[in-house]
């Protein structure tokens, strides 16, 4: 049986720091995950070195791979910290923060751009009142199947962090904003809406700047299929400028 978990972090201290690296042995235990050692970190800082430091800063939440928070890169994969069983990695188990987006501290980063996306898109349904409107819109069974595999992006930043087109050099949204798009445009009440949907990913940084690389669904936890929310899209938006420019 294993005596201990030796534990590689890339560590830094505020978000204009130079970043290093600090080794770590937590007690091996059967079905231990990387939170469990990030929480056994904290609980007791030393390093593998006896000396006392500064806990390891990361972010988590629900632990059950629902809340996204929990991202970061382990052994060179961008994943779920959460759903990430030590039993799984060879040793030492190296982790970093997401490279697309800027350091906070240590592992933890700021995903504000996300965020600010999914405002940007609408990434919601208006609804007029808080007052009983009776049953609402049924949906055909094959749409609500559809819906509800895009309806599980946690916002993780799994796609992003795979994804060629997205880095603080381009203006790339991100292959998540489609998926979000296809989703809320395929609701019944979402639909009033669709068009302004569709706009807000017509200029740059939208659709068009995709480069189909396809990493974001090999990259999703949650293996949703954006590639197919891009491609329907491609369509529906060209449908658009051609209405457009026959309008105007």
């Amino acid at each position: 049986m294993k005596a201990s978990v030796r534990l590689k972090v890339r560590r830094q201290d505020n978000p204009k720091s130079t970043p290093y690296w600090e080794s770590f042995e937590i007690p091996y235990r059967q079905h231990l995950n990387v939170i469990n050692l990030l929480m056994a970190i904290q609980e007791n800082p030393v390093n593998e070195h006896g000396q006392k430091v500064a806990p390891v800063v990361w972010e988590c939440s629900c632990l059950e791979e629902v809340c996204g928070s929990c991202t970061m890169i382990i052994n060179g994969k961008v994943r779920q910290s959460c759903s990430a069983l030590v039993d799984q990695f060879e040793q030492p188990i190296v982790l970093e923060p997401m490279s697309k987006f800027p350091v906070v501290r240590d592992l933890r980063v700021d995903r504000r751009a996300m965020f600010e996306t999914l405002k940007k898109i609408q990434g919601w349904v208006n609804i007029d009142g808080y007052f009983n409107l009776g049953p609402g819109p049924v949906l055909d069974e094959k749409i609500r199947m559809k819906c509800y595999e895009y309806s599980r992006c946690m916002t993780c930043g799994c796609c992003c962090e795979a994804c060629p087109q997205f880095n603080s050099r381009s203006p790339f949204i991100g292959a998540f904003a489609f998926g979000q798009v296809h989703l809320f445009n395929s609701h019944p009440v979402g639909k009033f809406d669709e068009a302004r949907r569709l706009d807000s990913i017509m200029g740059m940084g939208g659709l068009a700047d995709c480069g189909n690389a396809q990493n974001c669904l090999r990259a999703c936890p949650k293996n949703i299929p954006l590639p197919d929310a891009i491609a329907e899209l491609g369509w529906t938006t060209t449908k658009r400028a051609v209405t457009r420019f026959f309008k105007e």
